[in-house]
């Protein structure tokens, strides 16, 4: 597998000289492997940039697109991106995307009113490709071409999913939110489910521990407590993402300082997500 990172922030995009290196955008993730669709985690600003990307590649082979979304939730940062997917203006484009079943509404429904008059000039149906909306209830796991994916839900401020994808003998976790707990110890079954033993682990590092004292309800994580994540679950690399929006390219760099003092190399490699870096997952 091969892992691209188009949006990497959380919250909110952001664009200033402070965040050149790690970039702006927010959550969007490229998963690709020989032969499969593609396939994209969230739908964040980075959603638009990917577009860009892959447009030239389809109109070259004159094929539309065709491939598969896993959104976690329905905060903005992740599905701000939708309406400016460039790959959906062509004719014959699908995008089949799975998301966390809403209380009180359909997920389709939920969708297609997020994208209409007056939040957005045009309704997402006017578009000429075509979005296929599937619930997921957080319980199984789902086969897409030759990926394998399973979904849980994980602790956040509303329906939020965590997705594991297997291919070819490797596997990561994807949780760009994830609520800690007070005591930054205990660790949801189903995190640990989505987690163990994950050749690379894509974990939300939000905040320091001095800012998760204010922000202890918010919905999100800490460098440590993803470092204990990845260390308890056996991931073999850790990942942090969702930076702040108020996090400069310096302030994640003293956060991924510290991350790594607090996990050994031996037990897991630690990086910090940066937008148009590549993961490679080589096969087993």
């Amino acid at each position: 597998m091969k892992v691209t990172y188009y949006g990497v922030r959380g919250s909110c995009p952001c664009s200033s000289d402070r965040q050149r290196r790690y970039g702006g955008n927010t959550s969007c993730v490229l998963v690709e492997a020989d032969r499969e669709p593609p396939v994209v985690l969230d739908l964040g600003t980075g959603l638009r940039p990917l577009g860009e990307a892959l447009e030239r590649p389809l109109r070259q082979s004159g094929v539309p697109l065709a491939a598969t979304a896993f959104l976690t939730h329905l905060h903005y940062d992740h599905i701000l991106g939708l309406p400016f997917f460039a790959p959906l203006r062509e004719p014959g484009a699908l995008l089949d995307i799975y998301g966390p079943r809403q209380p009180g509404q359909p997920l389709s429904e939920v969708l297609t009113d997020a994208v209409k008059p007056p939040f957005f000039p045009i309704h997402l149906g006017e578009f000429r490709g075509d979005i296929r909306v599937h619930e997921v209830d957080g319980t199984g796991d789902l086969t897409v071409g030759g990926f394998t994916v399973r979904a849980r839900h994980v602790p956040h401020r509303g329906e939020t999913l965590g997705f594991r994808i297997e291919h070819g003998g490797r596997s990561l976790a994807y949780l760009p939110d994830h609520q800690a707990p007070a005591d930054r110890r205990a660790i949801d079954d189903r995190v640990l489910e989505l987690c163990e033993d994950v050749d690379l682990l894509i974990h939300d590092a939000q905040y320091t521990d001095d800012e998760f004292l204010t922000r202890a309800d918010w919905g999100h994580s800490t460098i440590a407590y993803a470092v204990h994540v990845a260390l308890e679950s056996g991931a073999k690399r850790l990942s942090l993402f969702h930076h702040d929006p108020a996090h400069g390219d310096r302030d994640i760099d003293q956060m991924l300082v510290r991350a790594r003092r607090l996990a050994p190399r031996r037990s897991v490699e630690v990086a910090a997500a940066a937008e148009g870096t590549t993961v490679e997952l080589e096969e087993a």
